[in-house]
C-alpha cells in the first residue's frame, strides 16, 4: 500500500521521501527517494530524520510493537524444554511525529482492525495526533494483507467517514491521495 501511495504521489507531481523496511518491491517514479531500512529502530529515526521537511506523512504500515531485548547473533539450538524471549515495546512512530507535527503539516495513518473497527480507529486518530485515518479490517474478504486489493474507510480529524469498495491497492491509492487533496481543497 504504502509504494502505491507513493507512486500515485509522485504521478501528480510530489517529491516523495518513501521510507521501507525489506520487500522486493520497487519504486519506479524518479520523483521517490527511496530509504531502506531493516529494524524498527531504524524506520523511527529515518522517520524523525526526514519528517520536519516534508509537508506531511502517510504511515501506511505498523512496525512491530515489540522487539527482543536480546538479540542473538547466532542461530539458538534446541535442548531446552522452553525458551524465553524478553521483548520490549517499539517506540510508536505515528504519534512521535504526531508530537512533532507543525500546523503546516498533515499526518496520515493506518489502523488495522478486527473489532469495535470505526470506534478503535477513532482512538487511534486522536491519540496519536493524525489528521486522516485509513481503517481496514481483516473482517473483509480481499482486503489486508497479502491480497493486491483493500476495502478501506477514510475517517478524518473531524469525524467524517468515506467508505470505499473493494478495489486494487492502486485504485485504493489514488481514493488516498483524492481524499487528502479535496480535504486541503476545501
Amino acid at each position: 500500500m504504502g509504494f502505491s501511495i507513493a507512486e500515485e504521489l509522485a504521478s501528480q507531481g510530489a517529491q516523495v521521501v518513501l521510507v521501507s523496511g525489506p520487500t522486493a518491491l520497487n519504486t519506479q517514479n524518479p520523483n521517490i527517494e527511496r530509504i531502506d531500512v531493516v529494524s524498527a529502530q531504524e524506520m523511527y529515526e529515518a522517520s524523525l530524520q526526514f519528517f520536519p521537511a516534508c509537508d506531511g506523512g502517510i504511515m501506511t504500515a505498523a512496525v512491530a510493537d515489540f522487539s527482543p531485548v536480546i538479540i542473538e547473533s547466532k542461530k539458538v539450538k534446541r535442548g531446552k524444554e522452553n525458551y524465553f524471549i524478553e521483548l520490549t515495546p517499539t517506540k510508536d512512530i505515528a504519534a512521535s511525529l504526531g508530537k512533532i507535527k507543525t500546523t503546516n503539516q498533515f499526518l496520515l495513518g493506518f489502523a488495522l482492525e478486527t473489532n469495535n473497527e470505526e470506534s478503535n480507529a477513532k482512538v487511534k486518530l486522536e491519540k496519536k495526533n493524525l489528521d486522516f485515518i485509513v481503517l481496514n479490517s481483516l473482517n473483509d474478504k480481499g482486503a489486508g494483507f497479502q491480497f493486491d486489493t483493500n476495502k478501506i474507510t477514510v475517517i478524518n480529524k473531524l469525524g467524517e467517514c468515506k467508505k470505499f469498495e473493494l478495489k486494487s491497492k492502486t485504485e485504493v491509492a489514488k481514493d488516498i491521495v483524492n481524499e487528502l487533496i479535496a480535504y486541503y481543497e476545501e
